[in-house]
């Protein structure tokens, strides 16, 4: 296959530091790459040096002659002066162009396009940011987290644009769902060394696991070769002939490899002392508004003991100021929180805690308990507490400033826990988690004994975390689902087919864009209009007859080729035929 980037023997390090060692990989023309790691092993670092943003001790980087490489930082900086369009690209008044990106803003739900990037929130630039990378249409897209501050409708909208047609990608995330239905190939960074998985993410949990038991297998065997190897090194005399030489500095190697370690939860973080009573919290008929904007209107809820509840709709419909208002940190325009009297909440915010960078990583800790008591005379320390969450000896007597952002984030989830809450009120604790921290996570969630509340546009954690879900659907309408995430989209697709509120926010949007006088609809649009309606149909009822022979496992090889080769195409006319479809239908509105 044709290589648009190899990288041999790449080297870095930060004074005493070293992120990576020797490391080599290549990506070829089409290929889907995602890179997986632990927070602080140098993803976002590795990004940086491969665009040039950022130098390296040794090795070398190279491209394909001529390749068009687009980047997509994880914090992007623009001039604050210039207009939306303008940060996106230099559209040098080509109306083709401005069209396209009118679309793909629209996608990202930027709307006013003349609006100064100064104004913009850092969520929605990274939104700008991403809508750039892809306008420029790179021969590479080199992605860092691109579905953060993305809304659920968002990242869907993302997996289908970089799923059709053969573009080629690298990139950083840490949503799983994403990896899955996006990537064909994993390449993990771990402890300095680079594996390459050629499948998605499933076939990469698959294979990473049976990586991991055989090396276990390996150390093992080491470990019982050591032992008695070590009682021959005692016994010897120490005058050795050569072949007694020859033996000691293979037992020095043997000693390397048995005493390798393969990092491993030993003990499961479950608490056995939380008590939390019958009385939850009941929302009585709360209502709140900013202005014109319509949070909650209304609303009653009556929260159940050990309810897991997950929180999800688009961006700006009200989720994050619900927990304000449950936790007395916003007031109510109406209605009222009734608390039971022995909930006690730990609050995970999107703002994180403001750390001493100075201090060390486990005073942090310390500051608020020494330990958990878990009941049955057990505890859980500060420093067992921190080490299950990834930070190991050392880390843990390092400043503050030293720790990554995802490792920040982690410590921030630690004074959260350390607490010992009842009630846990999550608003986006996945955010920049690597995917072990997450796994983590989940597996403590999933043996906490207290209430949950998860704000998150995570569908995996969201899966594997709540049971109940309250969808935010704007202008105060919340739905109550007893499900999870992909058990609601799955009832969302057998409803009779009606106009989603994405779609008349579309429309709004385009009748916002449009300078022109509306006009009736001619007779040949009339026309266009009726037959676009059954083309869509038609298309959408094959899209969902290939998508489940495929699921189905029951088609040859060559169905299988046929059908996967037919559906990106498949993708691509529906998008044009649905886009067009909108546009005609503005001049019916």
């Amino acid at each position: 296959m044709n290589a648009y980037l190899d990288v041999q023997g790449l080297t870095k390090s930060f004074g005493a530091l070293q992120l990576f060692d020797n490391l080599s990989f290549s990506i070829s023309e089409g290929q889907h790459v995602g890179l997986v790691a632990r927070n602080g092993t140098g993803k976002s670092t590795l990004l940086s040096i491969l665009t040039g943003k950022e130098g390296y001790d040794s090795g070398e980087i190279i491209y394909r002659r001529d390749l068009k490489v687009g980047y997509l930082e994880q914090s992007p900086r623009f001039d604050p002066e210039e207009s939306v369009l303008d940060a996106c690209f230099n559209h040098q008044g080509d109306d083709e162009k401005v069209l396209r990106a009118k679309q793909v803003l629209t996608q990202l739900k930027i709307r006013d396009l003349h609006q100064p990037m100064g104004q913009l929130s850092g969520g929605q630039q990274k939104r700008v940011a991403l809508a750039n990378v892809l306008l420029t249409e790179p021969d590479l897209l080199i992605l860092d987290e691109p579905t953060n501050h993305l809304d659920l409708d968002m990242i869907e909208w993302l997996e289908g644009y970089l799923s059709r047609g053969n573009r080629t990608l690298l990139m950083v995330t840490h949503d799983r769902f994403f990896l899955d239905r996006v990537c064909d190939s994993i390449i993990e960074l771990d402890s300095h060394t680079l594996y390459t998985y050629r499948g998605n993410y499933a076939y990469y949990l698959e294979k990473r696991q049976h990586r991991i038991d055989v090396a276990r297998a390996e150390i093992e065997r080491a470990n019982n070769l050591y032992r008695r190897e070590l009682e021959w090194m005692r016994r010897m005399p120490q005058a050795r002939g050569h072949k007694a030489k020859y033996r000691e500095d293979a037992f020095y190697e043997l000693e390397r490899k048995a005493k390798q370690r393969i990092e491993e939860r030993q003990m499961r973080l479950k608490s056995s002392n939380v008590y939390i009573g019958s009385k939850i919290f009941e929302c009585q008929y709360v209502s709140k508004a900013f202005g014109d904007h319509v949070m909650l209107r209304n609303f009653y809820y009556n929260f159940a003991r050990f309810e897991k509840m997950g929180i999800v709709g688009n961006n700006g419909t009200g989720k994050s100021t619900f927990l304000k208002l449950l936790l007395g940190l916003e007031p109510v325009d109406s209605g009222r929180f009734d608390i039971g009297e022995t909930v006690r909440f730990g609050y995970f915010s999107q703002e994180g805690l403001q750390f001493d960078e100075q201090q060390k990583v486990i005073d942090v800790v310390r500051d608020i308990a020494d330990y958990i008591d878990l009941g049955g005379g057990r505890h859980f320390t500060a420093t067992q507490l921190l080490q299950h969450f990834q930070f190991t000896p050392d880390q843990q007597y390092n400043y503050v400033y030293k720790l990554s952002g995802g490792e920040r984030r982690k410590l921030y989830l630690c004074t959260v826990l350390m607490r010992n809450p009842n009630f846990l009120v999550l608003d986006e604790p996945t955010n920049d988690l690597d995917i072990q921290a997450l796994q983590i996570l989940e597996e403590y969630l999933a043996d906490f004994p207290g209430c949950v509340i998860v704000v998150s546009h995570d569908r995996y954690f969201m899966d594997k975390v709540v049971d109940h879900l309250l969808v935010f659907k704007g202008d105060g309408e919340i739905k109550d689902f007893p499900g999870n995430y992909t058990q609601y989209r799955e009832w969302c697709a057998l409803r009779p087919k009606e106009e989603s509120s994405a779609d008349k926010t579309e429309k709004r949007q385009k009748r916002e864009y449009r300078n022109t006088e509306k006009r009736k609809m001619t007779y040949k649009e009339k026309t266009e209009f009726a037959q676009l309606e059954k083309d869509i149909a038609a298309l959408e009822e094959e899209q969902k007859n290939i998508e489940a022979a495929l699921c189905g496992g029951t088609s040859d090889i060559e169905e299988i080729t046929r059908m996967s080769k037919r559906l990106p195409l498949l993708k691509e006319e529906l998008d044009e035929k649905s886009m067009r479809w909108l546009e005609l239908s503005e001049l019916m509105s």
